[in-house]
């Protein structure tokens, strides 16, 4: 029950700070099981969205992380046997992320696994509910931009 001293608004981000963790926690668990940590299938997830080939430097800005800490874990991904990285052949300098078989392998079981675990998480929300969620977070993102100086 929300404190009634406290607006709406003010205890909004604690809330969605509070549910993402809940969320990243759920997923956590039950990938674990992959040998999989929330570093590192967070970066499986991320790598999958940019696509094979993506450059560390690019993978890390999308994860807001610094490369040294990007590094780390793709050594580890790498020790698993998850990831490879090449050097780029127009940048010397660059180096280049990529699936192995069996890290595909393991995307695959983690992307079963996580989507099993959003399913759970909506459980008994109905479609109306979900809908207007979409919509409340949708407009939060759109003000958010705006005061950003983005459109």
């Amino acid at each position: 029950m929300r404190n009634k001293s406290i607006s709406r608004t003010e205890g909004l981000g604690l809330r969605l700070r509070h549910v993402h963790s809940l969320w990243r926690s759920v997923v956590d668990q039950t990938v674990q099981p992959l040998g999989l940590t929330q570093s590192r299938w967070t970066v499986l997830i991320t790598l999958r969205y940019l696509g094979d080939g993506s450059t560390q430097k690019i993978l890390a800005e999308t994860l807001e992380i610094e490369l040294p800490s990007l590094s780390r874990t793709l050594d580890q991904l790498a020790q698993q046997g998850l990831v490879e990285r090449r050097t780029c052949a127009t940048d010397r300098r660059a180096r280049e992320v990529f699936f192995t078989p069996r890290g595909r392998e393991v995307l695959a079981a983690l992307e079963t696994r996580a989507s099993e675990a959003r399913e759970q998480m909506v459980a008994g929300i109905s479609d109306g509910d979900f809908d207007a969620f979409e919509r409340v977070l949708a407009a939060i993102e759109k003000n958010a931009a705006r005061e950003l100086g983005g459109t």
